[in-house]
């Protein structure tokens, strides 16, 4: 498995579905996301600095089987904000 870190870029729902299948640009890497990928959505956004452990594809588009965010979610940041 390949692990690599960076910001987070055009995050985008390419098939709704039970699992969703997201993509991102993690610095200048395509990736994809279908495991947990509803909590990706729910932690990350453009700008996050996140790691992630995965494989390539035959497409050359990284596939990410874990991710963890690096500094405070974006749950995190919404919940203080409304204790504010």
């Amino acid at each position: 498995m390949i692990s690599m870190n960076g910001i987070v870029s055009s995050v985008k729902i390419l098939k709704y579905s039970e699992r969703p299948l997201v993509y991102f640009k993690l610095d200048d890497s395509n990736c994809l996301i279908a495991g947990h990928s509803l909590n990706f959505l729910a932690d990350v956004e453009d700008g996050m600095r996140i790691a992630v452990a995965g494989e390539y594809n035959s497409r050359k588009q990284f596939v990410v089987k874990k991710y963890a965010v690096i500094g405070k979610t974006k749950i995190m940041m919404e919940f203080e904000m409304m204790r504010a």
